[in-house]
């Protein structure tokens, strides 16, 4: 059964959709999105939500409590009840025949041509980005899903509209890996019983009912990026709906295989706990560099003796930044594990040979670092980097992995939480407030990954350049010239910027990215993530009117 309504000012037409009690599909449903949404697939969503949302909903009620701690004075530790964990001497389970040499994952979003490329490009592995690099609007996390389970049956393909250019899989493709939403988002279309489904779920649950069989069967398996877990016990979470899920649709245990972004400040004084945690799931931690800069400056929002530099300055050899790096390694490997290194985030730039030759140059230094401390591998953001991240990796580490080289490292609270050093310009603030405006107008328009200045930008910088706005005006900053970060100051930049982007943007989604960009920055408490306000802002675009099923 279908209808017409009235989307982007042209008619759609929609399909009803089969669904089982209790569950409502609240966006609209375009042809082909019964396949994602089958009955089946609904049924196992309601399933998981009433079986692991009372938990969810108890773990982020954790989280607030560990943040009200430290924002009453308390700092991030390693914990003495765990002791054991850190102490005894265990390894995760074997990690299977693709997950063994990542020398150099891409990462990017769900968008048929980019999966596309992206498994083309040459790195070992793709990691498909429902979080950071996607703008949460239904129509791209359906159609993401669609992309994903034609990726894995190798039938994807795609004809530009434009140019009539048509792009297939190649024969050896990179090995598939999905990041899906974190624990505080909720996926607003699909409610259970009353009540929004968890994103994680949603996300994680689709991939995982559609594919599992599918990429088994093919000597491959459901493999997966955790983001943004802050406790051990979330790590516990998704180890128990892993089990579940595979006894669910009786694939063997294990055949699940995450890999955790330590990606917050309080994860990096857990790391063997959440390797504990998953040790029969685990395929290794990942260093997260750009969300554990901005969930260093959240955590410690309330101490006014943290605040940050320059978000330029905030490199990796920043000694809270190598000791981070360091622990990555030193724990992974005792366990058995592969330790993952960073982003590059660069990108080609065209037209000026000078600049594209020392932004690449900064790649390649970055690289060689990150194969000299001991990672199995890292990531990039395009292609043009693949090159020089594998010939890093390929002079330092000769076998698929460094696994089998120890590297202990004594990191300590202080080390950890050691104040980054450098100028606060503003130069500074004002690259903030243009990369966290245009990526912002981008997100509510649907695009989660958006080159900006020779950077490849998505939603963890864009809360880099809001929290880091925040810090330094809720504890009066300092600039290098003597000027303090005010409210004033800080909105006649926001004036200034906005009326230098104005001429080459579309003003009312501008507007609307500055009054919600403003409204962050200057309110007396610091929202825990943009993504959540500025999720409900998108929920009123175009992409989601439509029949509710």
């Amino acid at each position: 059964m279908s209808k017409l309504i009235l989307w982007n000012d042209r008619e759609v037409r929609v399909t009803r959709l089969d669904v089982p009690d209790g569950v409502r599909i609240l966006g609209s449903v375009k042809p082909g999105y019964a396949r994602v949404l089958s009955e089946a697939a609904l049924r196992f969503l309601a399933d998981l939500h009433r079986r692991f949302e009372a938990d969810r909903q108890a773990l982020l009620e954790q989280r607030r409590g560990a943040q009200r701690a430290y924002d009453h004075g308390e700092l991030p530790d390693f914990d003495p009840a765990t002791a054991s964990i850190r102490d005894d001497d265990w390894t995760i389970a074997a990690l299977p025949a693709d997950l063994l040499d990542r020398r150099v994952e891409i990462t990017g979003p769900v968008d048929r041509k980019m999966v596309i490329n992206a498994l083309n490009c040459g790195a070992r592995c793709f990691m498909a980005d429902f979080e950071d690099a996607t703008s949460p609007t239904w129509s791209n996390l359906v159609e993401g899903q669609h992309n994903l389970m034609d990726a894995v049956r190798r039938s994807i393909s795609f004809v530009h509209p434009n140019t009539g250019k048509h792009y297939a899989l190649v024969d050896d493709p990179a090995v598939l890996l999905v990041r899906p939403r974190g624990l505080h988002l909720e996926e607003a279309h699909v409610e259970v019983d009353g009540q929004r489904l968890s994103a994680s779920l949603f996300d994680f649950g689709l991939y995982f009912f559609h594919n599992a069989v599918h990429l088994l069967a093919t000597g491959s398996g459901p493999y997966l990026y955790l983001p943004k877990l802050e406790h051990h016990a979330e790590a516990h979470w998704w180890n128990n709906v892993f089990t579940y899920v595979q006894q669910a649709i009786d694939v063997p245990h294990g055949s699940i295989k995450a890999t955790v972004l330590i990606e917050t400040l309080p994860a990096a004084f857990q790391l063997d706990e959440i390797l504990w945690a998953l040790r029969d799931h685990s395929a290794g931690l990942n260093c997260g560099r750009w969300d554990y800069i901005f969930s260093y400056i959240k955590t410690l929002r309330a101490h006014g003796g943290y605040l940050t530099p320059d978000r330029g300055h905030i490199t990796m050899t920043q000694p809270f930044m190598a000791a981070y790096t360091a622990r990555v390694v030193s724990v992974c490997h005792r366990r058995g594990a592969p330790a993952m290194g960073g982003m590059a985030a660069q990108i080609p730039i065209k037209g000026d040979r000078a600049a594209n030759e020392a932004a690449f140059e900064r790649v390649r230094a970055d690289k060689e670092r990150e194969a000299r401390l001991g990672h199995d591998g890292t990531w990039v953001a395009h292609p043009g980097l693949v090159p020089i991240a594998q010939h890093a990796f390929d002079v330092v580490m000769p076998g698929p992995n460094q696994i089998g080289h120890r590297r202990p490292a004594e990191v300590t609270q202080a080390d950890l939480l050691q104040v980054p050093r450098g100028p606060r310009t503003e130069e500074g603030l004002r690259i903030n407030v243009r990369v966290a405006l245009q990526y912002l107008a981008a997100w509510l328009s649907g695009s989660g990954c958006v080159p900006l200045y020779g950077l490849m930008e998505d939603a963890a910088t864009a809360e880099i350049s809001r929290t880091q706005l925040w810090q330094w005006i809720h504890h009066r900053a300092e600039l290098d010239d003597g000027r303090m970060v005010t409210l004033d100051l800080f909105r006649r930049i926001l004036d200034d910027e906005l009326g230098q982007l104005r001429p080459d943007a579309d003003g009312a989604v501008l507007d609307a990215a500055a009054r919600l960009f403003e409204a962050l920055v200057t309110d007396e408490r610091l929202h825990s993530f943009l993504t959540l306000p500025a999720y409900e802002q998108l929920r009123q675009s175009p992409q989601h009117v439509g029949a509710s099923s």
